[in-house]
């Protein structure tokens, strides 16, 4: 039977919204789209750039979870209120993903609170390894 399970970061979202930070489905990863909040004191900074690094560090946290890295990160989707805010967030993106060279999608839309200025949600496959050269 394939492993299925669920793995929480504290947010107070997933309860009251009833959600996984990621989900385990045999070696697949799927992590849901990830704000910047700090989920231990759930604050959120003004700065996009900031945020993105908190979106990295929560993804982070739930890969390592799942035992994989940004090594095995396959597809990326960036979401931004505003399209200007995503070229400031490459240098921070590229640190993660930078080698890996995942599929990504940018979209423009509204995200659930004004505060947010960027969700990134990935999926991985744990037994995908380091990307070819």
């Amino acid at each position: 039977m394939t492993e299925r399970r669920a793995i929480l970061s504290g947010s107070t979202f997933e309860e009251q919204i009833g959600y996984a930070r990621a989900v385990v489905d045999g070696d697949w990863v799927h992590v849901s789209g990830t704000t910047g909040f700090d989920y231990a004191t759930m604050t959120i900074s003004d700065d996009v750039v900031e945020q993105a690094e908190q979106c990295l560090r929560n993804i982070e946290a739930a890969l390592t979870e799942a035992k994989c890295t940004f090594a095995d990160v396959v597809r990326v989707r960036y979401l931004l209120p505003d399209r200007a805010d995503f070229e400031p967030c490459w240098p921070v993106l590229r640190r993660c993903f930078g080698e890996v060279r995942p599929a990504a999608t940018m979209l423009q839309c509204g995200l659930a609170d004004p505060r947010m200025k960027i969700e990134i949600e990935v999926y991985a496959r744990r037994s995908a390894g380091p990307a070819p050269t």
